[in-house]
């Protein structure tokens, strides 16, 4: 029988890739890049979405 894999919830917006790093340009002293290191704003560097339950909270 084949095996099913599951569904995992990946966000829309960096596509599973949460945290990336910028190139600025520059060189430190030592000849390495300068880079900046931004994380996604939608899932907060996880890489996925959050559960049905957590984004629609209905009721009192």
């Amino acid at each position: 029988m084949p095996q099913h894999a599951q569904n995992t919830r990946v966000c829309r917006d960096c596509d599973g890739f949460p945290t990336v790093a910028i190139t600025t340009g520059t060189r430190h002293a030592d000849g390495t890049r300068a880079t900046l290191r931004v994380t996604c704003p939608t899932c907060k560097g996880t890489g996925d979405t959050a559960p049905a339950s957590v984004l629609a909270r209905a009721g009192r």
